[in-house]
């Protein structure tokens, strides 16, 4: 990638938040192989557990949830 490009950090949060929510498991979890910053960015703001740590995946937190989903609808879903 161009180092002169100015990428949108949100909108790639939006995006990895909606994939986790794509992903999440019945017991609240998902896979946390994207990426990291973005990860750690997501953490930061509340919305999923710590992802520096031994488990594969995170928790989203209800507040995580509940924009995760907005989110999926808003970038995935037709119509």
């Amino acid at each position: 990638m161009d180092s002169r490009t100015d990428i949108d950090t949100d909108r790639i949060d939006e995006a990895v938040l909606a994939l986790l929510w794509l992903n999440l498991s019945a017991t609240g979890t998902a896979w946390k192989g994207l990426d990291w910053s973005a990860m750690s960015r997501l953490h930061e703001r509340g919305l999923i557990s710590d992802p520096v740590r031994k488990a594969k995946s995170v928790y989203l937190t209800d507040e995580g949830m509940a924009e995760a989903e907005r989110l999926f609808r808003e970038l995935f879903v037709r119509g």
